[in-house]
């Protein structure tokens, strides 16, 4: 499948997290083109602040393959992550990062910080951000909208 393919993938996951309440974000770590894990943002329904899609989708991967190490591995998710989440990625060993919707307030892959390059983590995470970044947006913008 193409990254924009997957991409698609996690915005069904972040219409997920819009359904129950949650900040519309999703995820989809992929190997060998095998989806291994998907999540959606959480905290609010399991009173978890780490609960953010990338989290989950890592969680469950490590449970499944029985490994910590996510290596070769390809995460998609519809917003660049956070400071937390890139710290679990580049942790993890994720291979590859690709992200739709760019956080200009809070991303910690190319905006707020830099972490896919920060000189004291032992790990690159390769990445590529705009896939599919008008659908991320657009759900982000109109969950937001409706609130207010």
């Amino acid at each position: 499948m193409t990254d924009e393919a997957w991409m698609w993938h996690a915005l069904r996951l972040a219409q997920r997290a819009e359904q129950q309440g949650e900040v519309p974000i999703g995820a989809v770590l992929v190997r060998e083109e095998h989806c291994l894990a998907e999540g959606w943002n959480q905290p609010i329904r399991t009173n978890d602040p780490t609960a953010h899609a990338e989290i989950v989708a890592l969680r469950k991967a490590g449970q499944a393959i029985q490994n910590y190490r996510l290596t070769d591995t390809t995460l998609y998710v519809t917003l660049e992550p956070c400071v937390m989440c890139m710290g679990a990625i580049a942790h993890a060993r994720v291979k590859r990062l690709v992200f739709g919707a760019f956080d200009p307030k809070r991303g910690a892959v190319c905006h707020a910080l830099h972490l896919c390059d920060a000189p004291f983590l032992n790990h690159r995470v390769e990445w590529s951000g705009g896939v599919l970044e008008q659908n991320c947006s657009e759900i982000l913008s109109d969950f937001f909208r409706a609130r207010r």
